[in-house]
This record gives C-alpha cells, sequence and structure tokens, in this order.
C-alpha cells in the first residue's frame, strides 16, 4: 500500500501544526505509523492523497449514520450556502431544528445551539452548577465528554491513547471538584454522593460509552444513578454527544429507557458539521441567559449551514425509521460474523454492540469500564488496526474509540470486513 503522499504530508503539517494533528487521536501515536491524509469521501468509503480506498468504521466519529456525501444532504447545504455562511443573528433554521430536536428527544423542553460537543458539555455542567448551587460533579474515567478543564481528570479517547494521566493547565481546585469512579459501578457513585453530601451539582455520563472502544451500561446502573438523582437534587446528564439520534430515533433515552434531566448533542445534529447542543427540563434550562442568569453564548451558534444539514438528516431519520433499524441490523450481522472468526482464531476476544456502534477488544475477561478496557492486549489491537487498513478496512486508530457502522454499507463491505478480520488474524497471531 503506498502512502507516500500521506507521509510528505504529515511531515509538513508538523512544521506548523503541533504533532501535524488537530486532533490528537489522528497522530496515529495509539496504533504507530503515519496517519493518512484523506482527499474525499463516498458513501461507505474513504480515498487518501495517495488513490487508497478503504471502508470507513470511523465515519467522522459517529455523524455520517447515513454515508458520506449523502445527496440530499450536500444539495441542502449548498442552497443554503448562496444566501451566506453566517448572519450572527436569529434564522428561522434554528426554531426549526429545535423544534425538530424537541419532537424526536425525551425531555427536550428547551435547547440552546452551540457550535460543539465539547461547549455543549461544558454549558451543560455550568447549568447544573447554576441551578443548584453547587460545585462538585461526577463523572466515569474513560468517559470523554471534551477537552473542557472539569472533564480531563481521568478521561478516557484521546487522553487514554496518549497515556495522559494528569493534564497541565488543569487547576487543582478544578480537578477537586470533579469526582470520578469506575463505569458500571454503582456502589461507587452511591459512596461518592454520601462523601459528598449537598455538593454535588451533576452526574454526567455517556449512556452508552464510546470513548473506551464501545461499553454498555449494565442492568440497573443507569437506573440507579437515575433514582441517586432524584433521591439527592443533582442533574442527571446524558452525553450523546455520539448515541443522539444514532441509536435510536430519540438516542440513548428512547434506546434504553431512561429519563434524562439534561442532555448534550454533537456533530450528529450537524450532519457532520460542527456544531453542538443542550438542552433538557424546562425548569433547568430557564436558568439560561438571556432568560436566566447563567450566562452562555456563541457568534456562530445556530450557524445556518450546520442547522440546515442537521435539520436534513435528522428530518430524514424521522421520517423513516426503517434506516436505523437496517444499520443496527447490519451491526449485528457484522458482530455475528467476527465473532466467528475471532473463536476459530483461538485468542481471547470480547466484542462489545449496542444499536450501530461496536467494538472488539482481545481481553479473557468482560470489557465493561476503563480499567477493563486497559488492561486487555491492546498491542495485539495495533498490529490488527494496521493489518485491516492493509487491506482496506480503517478502524479507530485507537483501542479506545468505537467503531461507527454507516447505512451506505451493503452485505458485500460487511463480508469483506469479516474476511479481512480473518486474514488478519492469520497473519499477525
Amino acid at each position: 500500500m503506498n502512502t507516500t503522499k500521506s507521509i510528505e504530508l504529515f511531515n509538513r503539517a508538523q512544521e506548523s501544526i503541533p504533532g501535524g494533528v488537530n486532533s490528537p487521536v489522528r497522530a496515529f501515536r495509539s496504533v504507530g505509523g503515519t496517519p493518512l491524509f484523506i482527499q474525499r469521501a463516498e458513501g461507505t468509503y474513504l480515498y487518501d492523497v495517495d488513490g487508497n480506498r478503504y471502508i470507513d468504521y470511523i465515519a467522522s466519529w459517529g455523524p455520517m449514520i447515513l454515508g458520506h456525501a449523502y445527496a440530499p444532504l450536500v444539495k441542502a447545504i449548498q442552497e443554503q450556502a448562496v444566501f451566506s455562511t453566517s448572519y450572527g443573528a436569529p434564522t428561522e433554521l434554528e426554531i426549526k431544528m429545535a423544534e425538530l430536536i424537541r419532537s424526536m428527544a425525551p425531555n427536550v423542553d428547551l435547547i440552546r445551539m452551540v457550535s460543539s460537543g465539547t461547549e455543549a458539555c461544558m454549558s451543560a455542567i455550568r447549568v447544573a452548577r447554576g441551578y443548584t448551587g453547587r460545585n462538585k460533579i461526577i463523572k466515569f474515567e474513560g468517559c470523554y465528554h471534551g477537552h473542557a478543564d472539569s472533564f480531563l481528570v481521568k478521561a478516557g479517547s484521546g487522553v487514554a491513547t496518549l497515556n495522559i494521566q494528569a493534564v497541565p493547565g488543569v487547576t487543582a481546585s478544578t480537578a477537586a471538584d470533579t469526582l470520578t469512579c469506575a463505569y458500571n459501578d454503582l456502589a461507587a457513585v452511591e459512596q461518592l454522593v454520601a462523601e459528598n453530601k449537598s455538593q454535588v451539582a451533576a452526574i454526567i455520563v455517556e449512556p452508552v460509552a464510546g470513548n473506551m472502544g464501545c461499553i454498555i451500561p449494565q442492568a440497573g446502573f443507569l437506573e440507579g444513578i437515575r433514582k441517586i438523582c432524584d433521591a439527592e437534587g443533582i442533574v442527571f446528564i446524558f452525553d450523546e454527544v455520539m448515541t443522539g439520534f444514532r441509536l435510536a430515533r430519540g438516542g440513548a433515552q428512547e434506546k434504553l429507557k431512561i429519563d434524562a434531566d439534561l442532555v448534550t448533542y454533537g456533530k450528529v445534529i450537524g450532519g457532520g458539521l460542527p456544531v453542538g447542543a443542550f438542552g433538557g427540563k424546562r425548569k433547568i434550562m430557564e436558568m439560561v441567559a438571556p432568560l436566566g442568569s447563567v450566562y452562555q453564548a456563541g457568534t456562530l451558534s445556530g450557524n445556518p449551514i450546520a442547522m440546515i444539514a442537521g435539520y436534513t438528516l435528522l428530518s430524514i431519520l424521522n421520517e423513516q425509521p426503517k434506516l436505523l433499524k437496517e444499520l443496527n441490523e447490519k451491526t449485528v450481522y457484522l458482530r455475528d460474523g467476527l465473532d466467528k472468526v475471532l473463536k476459530a482464531s483461538g485468542t481471547p476476544y470480547v466484542i462489545n454492540q449496542l444499536g450501530s456502534m461496536i467494538s472488539v477488544h482481545f481481553s479473557d475477561k468482560p470489557v465493561t469500564n476503563f480499567a477493563s478496557a486497559a488492561a486487555a492486549n491492546n498491542d495485539l489491537f495495533k498490529k490488527y488496526f494496521h493489518a485491516m487498513l492493509k487491506r482496506g478496512v480503517y478502524l479507530p486508530p485507537s483501542a479506545f474509540e468505537s467503531w461507527f457502522l454507516n447505512n451506505a454499507m451493503q452485505q458485500e463491505h460487511l463480508d469483506t470486513t469479516i474476511k479481512a478480520t480473518e486474514e488478519s488474524l492469520k497473519e499477525i497471531l
């Protein structure tokens, strides 16, 4: 596989960009080698600058639910762009987008558009603190809610990939207000809340974690947190940047039948454009300025190009629920095929899958939290990643990331992936 141009571009990028990338996981530090520079994408395929084609299991980290360059989405963006790319003033599109999200997602009475998932989560925490008058939050080891200071304490994803345990620039006082415990450990949550009586403003969680691989909530875990929050006056926040409108029409709240107080969304609601939102129950969201005293603002919030892209994508998913059903069925087919070839290989493995999120862990124990994900044979994953890449399958370049399917995938793409796994395992084991 020739990657000469990607190597040249990466060398050039390092002269102007820290580490040669604008988001750390792209640097391939976890798996080794040189990152691929992408020229274009269509349907289920990525094409790099050297002309190589790959089946894409990143899907821009989630939002490309219907595939790349999806024609109705492209057309809507083109038609909107001729009216200008930004106004810094209200548009009807923002209202239509808010109304659509409210109609699809449970417990969203009011919603504020922002420009990224990080901004959405950061704002949700601020609102929760303003609403409760408390300072501390609880998050889970390995869950990644963006790069705001509060969230970089024992975060997953890129921080785990780079083995960064403490992040310079995050003050001791900020870290002290961020309490952490293991995902799927309800007893630890109960203990933290008891030790910090009437001090916890919010508990924030990825309802299906995607930043330590795909980690599924165990029975009773989220339900237990909901009960704790109700009893202690704590705001329960679902980070649905990855799961929102992918796992179900109403996101993880609908799929898992758990009510959140606040919900955050990201790139999915912009069809892959830079966008985010936070919303939830009216009594909490009424704290947000100009209605309330919790200040949040953004010049590009509700950007018309992002709004038309998100409105188009969500409208299609809302009107054609069979699309998500098809996508889920394709993921189950892939899971079953991978299970067969992994079992035949004799190597220990775990496949975690829910909806169209899936990950493979080379482990002989269940992978239910960050510690068990980190204890897997991630050196073997590195070899697996490169063996798959050589065969035209682009997996997330880290063992700590979920795979995301898109509905442009057909059985032939899934069969190719399963066969590539079989061949890769024979090569690396």
